[in-house]
């Protein structure tokens, strides 16, 4: 085969991953800008209905790598196609709830897909490229994820605002039908099938201080923007002033940043992750202090808005390539599981985003999640460093 053809199945293979990945981001995200929606209809507070991104979250920790070990002998095609299956029934099932308890059940059902689907998704992005561009292959997936916030979740906040929280859910399933036959269609049957990784190796990466520092990196990095993010809605209603036809404009100028540091992430990342990722730790923790001052302001508040966008999702190539390369280098047999691992530990930081957030809201109020967060950020900035020094000797 040519490496012209190569490099393009190549392409429509991770076409299909992003594709895939748009969808499961959507339904992860949509929540935030409907947050306010479901709490009325369901008759429960801001807080407890912020649940259902920290619950999904929680979910998407506990399915990660238990179940990616467990399926580690699958055909990684198949698993693909089964995880959307799940990821389709379980947005059916939240589009037909009529109590949140249901709703949280479809949400927990949903999130298994989801870890699985990112853990191993990176690797197979990672294996389809050139050594040298496994960053950017793994951002090219990611960017599934991002496209999300630019589109996917103001379209959903729209289609909830026009009709109602469950129609969206229902939208979401239509895209995993699409992200089925994407990954039918597009993906090589002949994947690297990564070897089966028993209970000794992930002990071995439990144990391994290196990589565990690289989670708690995660955790923290990723993690301290949903502390404001989880309630952005409430925030630029009741703090900012803006109106809720609005605030769907907001969310999508939001995910546009995204979209734009997520590429430039994964080119920062190529080369030096553990440098670029301090930097873009500096810049986040700074425009969330930022926001903190400027949350009256509608103008500067937008800036620090869309800066946060920009900050918020430009680590995810860089910290899923430190983790699959410090895998690869002291836990080979078990990537794939250092992959779901890393994946887990997003979304501990979603989790504990989300719960923190919550707390703020409850106690001193939505305009003090900012600063919140920025510390939770500062700690992955000084963690960062200590992974470089230990890298280094």
């Amino acid at each position: 085969m040519s490496s012209t053809s190569s490099s393009k199945n190549s392409t429509l293979a991770l076409l299909a991953l992003a594709i895939s990945a748009f969808g499961i981001g959507t339904t992860e995200f949509v929540p935030v800008g409907l947050l306010s929606a479901m709490a009325d209809d369901l008759s429960i507070s801001i807080t407890v209905a912020g649940f259902l991104i920290s619950g999904y979250a929680i979910g998407v920790a506990i399915g990660a790598p238990i179940l990616t070990a467990l399926t580690s002998k699958m055909n990684r095609k198949t698993l693909l196609l089964s995880l959307m299956l799940l990821f389709i029934i379980g947005n059916g099932l939240a589009a037909l709830s009529t109590s949140y308890e249901l709703l949280l059940v479809a949400r927990f059902l949903t999130a298994f897909s989801h870890g699985i689907f990112f853990s191993i998704g990176a690797t197979i992005a990672a294996d389809l490229v050139a050594p040298s561009k496994r960053a950017s292959a793994i951002a090219f997936m990611f960017t599934g994820l991002t496209v999300a916030t630019v589109t996917g979740v103001p379209l959903g906040t729209f289609i909830g605002q026009l009709f109602n929280w469950r129609a969206t859910f229902a939208g979401v399933a239509i895209l995993g039908i699409i992200g089925i036959i994407a990954i039918f269609f597009l993906l090589p049957k002949d994947l690297k099938q990564a070897p089966p990784a028993e209970f000794k190796d992930q002990l071995a990466i439990l144990s391994n201080g290196k990589l565990m520092l690289a989670f708690a990196i995660t955790a923290l990095g990723y993690g301290g923007t949903f502390v404001t993010f989880t309630y952005l809605t409430p925030l630029l209603q009741d703090v900012v002033g803006f109106s809720g036809s609005v605030i769907s404009i907001i969310l999508l100028v939001y995910g546009i940043a995204v979209a734009i540091g997520n590429v430039l992430g994964g080119k920062f990342s190529d080369r030096k992750p553990l440098r670029a990722l301090q930097w873009m730790f500096v810049g986040q923790a700074i425009i969330l202090l930022l926001l903190s001052l400027v949350s009256t302001t509608k103008i500067l508040a937008l800036i620090a808005i869309f800066l946060l966008g920009l900050f918020a999702f430009m680590n995810v190539p860089g910290l899923q390539l430190v983790v699959v390369s410090l895998a690869e280098k002291y836990t080979p047999s078990a990537v794939n599981v250092a992959s779901a691992f890393n994946i887990a530990a997003f979304n501990v930081g979603i989790a504990i985003g989300s719960i923190v957030g919550g707390m703020i809201v409850d106690s001193i109020g939505v305009i003090h999640t900012p600063w919140v967060g920025a510390n939770m950020v500062l700690g992955a900035v000084v963690l960062t460093a200590w992974l470089r020094k230990k890298e280094t000797e």
